[in-house]
């Protein structure tokens, strides 16, 4: 089977912006784009993206979950990043339109519709280093996906580093390429060293995120997770579970939280971590790996609380529970 997010359908979505606008938008070749090679993206990094997904319910029909807030982010992503404004409902009608024309294309579950809105700064000046690209480039790709959890769930062991930080503090917020590059040396390091999945930056013992993903904590009826400033992403899919865990009556507390705390309270029977992302949901964390020991949280199993919220989740993306909160948005 193909690796997840390596596969994609002909067609795009496409805008351009020049002259202080924007054209309208286009279903293009998905291979179709041409950059100048001294476009501002491959210079100075003026890009974001979003990812989200399209699910098929048994009904056949078609539905994008929390697209509003995904465009939303994106927004603001472009905004931080001084690309030109992003039209919001152009934005919307572009996804709209892509996951429409291939609606037949949509996986079943546990598959779905991987959507991936990306913005780039195309204005051809290599002297703007310091300054803002003028022209840019939006258009969605789309890839259908299986099961991110092809082997089966296993518990992730993660590295705590608190040393190194995932991005610069004040991009944390923005879902851009050039944040991802900067912790892919480090979690490598310690794939190879450590057999470490993933580290977990905790700079100056702050608990905050994984390269890709939010980090939780739970404990009992309580679930914990750093509250949201501009160091880290803000994720819809912690959102999104964060809502879901006090509809079932969980204590939810978004606060600070020690790399001093997360060991005591790992250390305590029944506790269970995990990290939220669009990809893979909600996955089990079962080792912290510390001062070059391995510290269990819990019983180092994927855990039952963990199961119940990614099941809750995912029942209301596949059509399998009441939509109570609007999530959906039907395409056909």
């Amino acid at each position: 089977m193909a690796a997840f997010g390596s596969v994609f359908l002909p067609k795009m979505a496409l805008a351009t912006f020049d002259n202080n606008q924007w054209s309208k938008a286009e279903l293009v070749p998905a291979d179709s784009i041409q950059l100048h090679p001294g476009a501002h993206v491959l210079h100075y990094s003026s890009t974001c993206f979003e990812g989200l997904k399209a699910f098929r319910h048994a009904d056949g029909s078609v539905h994008v979950f929390r697209m509003d807030q995904n465009v939303k982010r994106f927004a603001q992503s472009s905004e931080l990043l001084a690309l030109p404004t992003v039209d919001q409902e152009q934005l919307s009608q572009m996804i709209v339109d892509a996951v429409a024309e291939y609606t037949d294309e949509v996986p079943a579950p546990p598959g779905s519709l991987y959507i991936r809105p990306t913005h780039i700064g195309t204005e051809a000046a290599i002297g703007k280093a310091a300054a803002p690209s003028l022209s840019s480039m939006m258009y969605v790709l789309l890839s259908p996906v299986g099961d991110y959890f092809t082997g089966g769930v296993k518990a992730l062991r993660l590295l705590l580093d608190e040393t190194g930080m995932r991005c610069a503090p004040h991009m944390g917020m923005i879902k851009s390429g050039g944040n991802y590059a900067s912790a892919l040396g480090p979690t490598m390091k310690a794939k190879a060293e450590l057999q470490a999945d993933q580290i977990l930056f905790c700079p100056n013992g702050d608990v905050q995120e994984t390269g890709a993903a939010n980090f939780l904590l739970i404990d009992g009826n309580e679930i914990i997770t750093k509250a949201l400033d501009s160091s880290f992403l803000h994720g819809v899919t912690r959102s999104s579970v964060l809502t879901l865990a006090a509809d079932l009556g969980m204590t939810v507390s978004e606060r600070d939280i020690t790399v001093t705390e997360l060991l005591e309270r790992a250390a305590k029977p029944g506790v269970e971590a995990a990290l939220s992302g669009t990809a893979a949901v909600l996955t089990s964390v079962g080792t912290f790996i510390h001062n070059g020991e391995d510290i269990k949280v819990g019983s180092g199993e994927p855990g039952p609380v963990v199961e119940k919220l990614r099941k809750a989740l995912n029942d209301i993306q596949w059509g399998n529970a009441p939509d109570t909160h609007n999530w959906l948005t039907k395409i056909a």
